[in-house]
């Protein structure tokens, strides 16, 4: 589906979907705690989808009432073939936990999931005591266990998510788990994951992230959990308002443990308007200024940022472009062809930087290249275009932000 975004100015409130990080680990908690658990303000994209049927499928219960779905826990698969749909996170939170079960199960994907490595996960679980049938350590994949626990090291360098699916299942090992990681990125999001697994009852401890003891026969306690907004989406948000108008993003903290808070540094560097409230941030437009960002450990960043530095004066400077190589795309090649099209040079001298040289915007087509980050980032810079840009795949967002578009017109000044 193609969708043409017109040039304008912004301004209104907007509240984001919930953080599907939180919703997709508190998912599988939930699963894995015998007794119903109570996930409020939960909200539904196609990788939270992708979660629920997950647990569906391993045993869980549910019910949706509003915002709130009720999940009713305990691991017992009803088939041998669990479908991840395109979630990353869900590949990687699953392939541990189905390694829980004594009998096989088959991990399924679909679309550029398919082409994303699961070999980090891999050796660690053999290691740990399960058997595993794959091909060139991508999906799909066949798991048995049950885990035993006892000590693997697991390489961290290229994506957090192997570390938190081995972190949420290794409590329900036989044995206590010495789990060290080679290299950790993305710690904030590991963080999340402790925390999520800590409301459960479950004890994990850690040294700098490096090396975890997790004690094995632990139990999942059924919780009531309140999701919090997502900053991933805000990002887009906020960058939308720093550029093109005055934004008030509501059911947001900036004390939250998500990754992406760190746009508020950004948009403080670039010159941005920032007023950061308890539950609410504002961001308005001012002179914008090239800047320089390290988002190594918050990576989803980057397409937020690429719309920001596009409206600023100079050349900015972004780092951690190694990261973006494994997403939906190749997001550091997405956003250079993509920006390009629309007259913004984007250079990417090596492996770990890349610059923008901001300036005017044209119009034109461009593609979302697949990828739902980049879509929403196009979408933003389209707004101080001197013309109509039409991005092709737009569909995408449905990824994690389906109602992006509508949202993003609800907040347009009509001229």
């Amino acid at each position: 589906m193609d969708r043409t975004v017109i040039p304008g100015s912004i301004r209104g409130v907007i509240t984001p979907p919930c953080s599907k990080s939180y919703a997709q680990r508190a998912l599988a908690a939930a699963l894995l705690a015998e007794g119903r658990s109570e996930l409020h303000r939960i909200g539904f994209c196609d990788d939270t989808l992708s979660t629920l049927g997950c647990i569906e499928t391993l045993g869980a219960r549910t019910h949706r009432e509003g915002e709130t779905l009720f999940v009713d826990g305990g691991l017992a698969p009803r088939s041998h073939t669990l479908q991840v749909g395109e979630s990353g996170l869900a590949s990687r939170l699953f392939t541990p936990i189905a390694a829980l079960c004594p009998e096989p199960l088959r991990i399924e994907g679909r679309g550029t999931l398919l082409a994303r490595p699961m070999d980090a996960i891999l050796e660690p679980l053999r290691t740990l005591g399960a058997r595993i049938e794959e091909r060139g350590g991508h999906l799909p994949l066949q798991v048995c266990g049950p885990l035993l626990g006892g000590e693997a090291t697991v390489d961290g360098s290229v994506s957090s998510q192997f570390v938190t699916g081995l972190l949420l299942a290794l409590p329900l090992a036989r044995h206590d788990t010495t789990l060290r990681v080679s290299d950790p990125v993305s710690v904030p999001y590991i963080d999340i994951t402790i925390a999520t697994a800590e409301r459960f009852g479950i004890e994990i401890d850690h040294q700098g992230y490096e090396e975890f003891f997790v004690p094995g026969n632990q139990r999942y306690e059924p919780v009531r959990f309140d999701i919090e907004g997502d900053w991933s989406a805000a990002a887009m948000l906020l960058a939308a308002g720093a550029t093109a108008g005055t934004v008030e993003v509501r059911s947001i903290s900036a004390l939250s443990k998500q990754a992406d808070t760190a746009v508020c540094r950004a948009l403080e560097r670039a010159g941005a308007g920032l007023v950061c409230e308890t539950d609410r941030i504002t961001v308005e437009r001012r002179p914008l200024r090239a800047f320089e960002f390290d988002a190594t450990q918050c990576p989803d960043l980057f397409p937020a940022l690429a719309a920001l530095a596009a409206a600023a004066e100079g050349v900015s400077v972004l780092r951690g472009t190694h990261r973006l190589r494994h997403k939906e795309s190749d997001r550091a090649e997405s956003i250079r062809t993509q920006y390009g099209r629309l007259g913004i040079e984007v250079d990417l001298p090596d492996e770990e930087t890349m610059l923008i040289r901001g300036g005017r915007i044209r119009g034109g087509h461009v593609s979302a290249c697949g990828d739902h980050r980049i879509a929403m980032s196009l979408a933003v810079a389209a707004l101080r275009a001197d013309g109509p840009v039409t991005i092709e795949e737009a569909e995408c967002v449905t990824k994690s932000y389906p109602a992006f578009f509508d949202d993003l017109e609800t907040i347009r000044i009509s001229e």
